[in-house]
């Protein structure tokens, strides 16, 4: 049985993307018909119509870790480009403790935008979390295995961190 060439992974890895932007935008324009067509129930369940909005875009960015889980395994054979992609992973994780402080003291000073950056980081951060930890399932190299458990390290203790502050209060 032949492998599948290291081109012919890429073309099928890009191919997947198309298809789960395809079928996103088809889901978004979809939502955004049922928005136009129905002001009234919008207004009347704002609430409601955010909570599918959070559904679908959840479901959104489960569907495009599909592609990147297979990507992040093709990618791994290479150990110069996986042990960089794991200092860009290991630099994408520090991103989140910094995020958790300059959310936790936002009133007085941090400006409004950059909290609300904060707060789009941190929401991601679970998703961050699988990602890392798909990519260092797959890591062959001693040091992309480091950095990739490092990575795995911070990102899991500052959503710790994160939930027990939510719970605290």
């Amino acid at each position: 049985m032949n492998p599948i060439s290291w081109r012919t992974q890429l073309w099928l890895i890009a191919a997947g993307y198309a298809a789960v932007f395809v079928v996103s935008a088809g889901l978004v324009l979809v939502r955004y018909v049922q928005y136009i067509s129905h002001p009234a129930e919008v207004a009347a369940a704002g609430g409601m119509y955010a909570a599918g909005d959070t559904f679908l875009a959840i479901f959104i960015v489960g569907l495009f870790m599909v592609p990147t889980a297979f990507l992040v395994w093709g990618v791994a054979k290479f150990e110069a480009f996986y042990t960089r992609y794991s200092q860009v992973l290991l630099g994408l994780s520090l991103s989140a403790p910094v995020c958790l402080i300059l959310f936790y003291f936002h009133e007085n000073h941090v400006a409004q935008s950059l909290s609300l950056l904060c707060l789009c980081r941190l929401l991601l951060s679970p998703f961050i979390l699988v990602g890392i930890g798909v990519s260092r399932l797959v890591a062959r190299f001693d040091r992309a295995k480091k950095l990739t458990s490092y990575a795995l390290l911070v990102e899991g203790l500052t959503l710790g961190v994160a939930v027990a502050l939510l719970i605290r209060g």
